[in-house]
């Protein structure tokens, strides 16, 4: 074989072996984009309860400082009773302290269930990332299942919600309504490192984590109090706001709204409470 020959092989062999690497490596660095992704994506609960959550990505994260607390400023009975001097524990082995927190602030049978899930830190932290996406996280934690069915009823030809649904969530609203929203900024004042660590497991610093608790606040608050019966649509299996500005709501928005005007003036007034207790330690 001529000298020419043989190198216009290698020249092809050179190319090829180029375009192998070139592959080889966009390969690599494709896979690689995906792990990061699944990894920030995915918060594990547990074995049998792994949760994903479809965080946009290039979504911007709020940021926000929740001021500390003061020793001057916690309540003697909180003091000696949840955060007198304590030890906190490692995440992993936090539920039993802080469900022991928790149940002092309400023993009413189905708080006490929300909270005996393990790994209540991390669910809390996946909880309120979702939910400061307007997004309900129901499988983190399960609250209580509205009572009978939905209803509707028509005027004409228009489809009404039927106010007798609010009755539905009495339940859920009863345990919101008492549980003590300026000991529940306590105990996060006293835990916050355990909630820190739980968050930062998801990638998001300190300011991060405030501006998501903050961020899940105002979801609610935010929530606009509809007085006048609502109209819906039932085009297909599931009902929908027929206004279409209410149907473009957050989820947590159309699930206050179907509680009915009073609930979730409620729910409101108990954001507004752990809103301020916690920027007002």
């Amino acid at each position: 074989m001529s000298t020419s020959n043989l190198f216009k092989r290698s020249k092809i062999y050179i190319l090829l072996l180029c375009i192998v690497l070139a592959a080889l490596v966009s390969t690599i660095a494709f896979v690689n984009r995906q792990a990061k992704k699944t990894v920030s994506s995915t918060v594990l609960i547990s074995e049998a309860d792994e949760v994903t959550l479809a965080v946009p990505e290039g979504q911007r994260i709020p940021e926000a400082r929740i001021p500390s607390s003061s020793p001057e400023s916690v309540s003697e009975a909180v003091n000696s009773s949840v955060i007198e001097k304590i030890t906190l524990p490692e995440l992993n082995n936090s539920d039993s302290f802080l469900r022991e927190s928790l149940t002092i602030i309400s023993s009413d049978s189905s708080f006490i269930r929300w909270i005996s899930k393990d790994d209540l830190f991390r669910r809390a932290a996946s909880y309120f990332d979702g939910l400061s996406r307007g997004v309900i996280l129901n499988k983190i934690f399960p609250l209580s299942a509205p009572e009978g069915n939905f209803t509707t009823h028509k005027t004409g030809d228009e489809l009404y919600l039927n106010a007798g649904n609010y009755e539905r969530y009495s339940e859920t609203i009863d345990v919101i309504l008492n549980v003590d929203m300026a000991l529940i900024a306590e105990i996060f004042h006293s835990t916050r490192p355990l909630l820190e660590a739980a968050f930062a497991e998801m990638g998001y610093n300190s300011r991060q984590m405030d501006g998501i608790i903050l961020q899940s606040i105002e979801q609610i608050l935010s929530t606009p109090i509809i007085a006048r019966p609502i109209s819906l649509s039932h085009e297909s299996v599931l009902y929908q706001f027929a206004d279409p500005d209410l149907e473009e709501l957050f989820p947590i928005q159309k699930q206050l709204l179907r509680t009915g005007p009073e609930n979730t003036q409620k729910i409101q007034q108990q954001a507004l409470i752990l809103r301020d207790a916690l920027l007002n330690p």
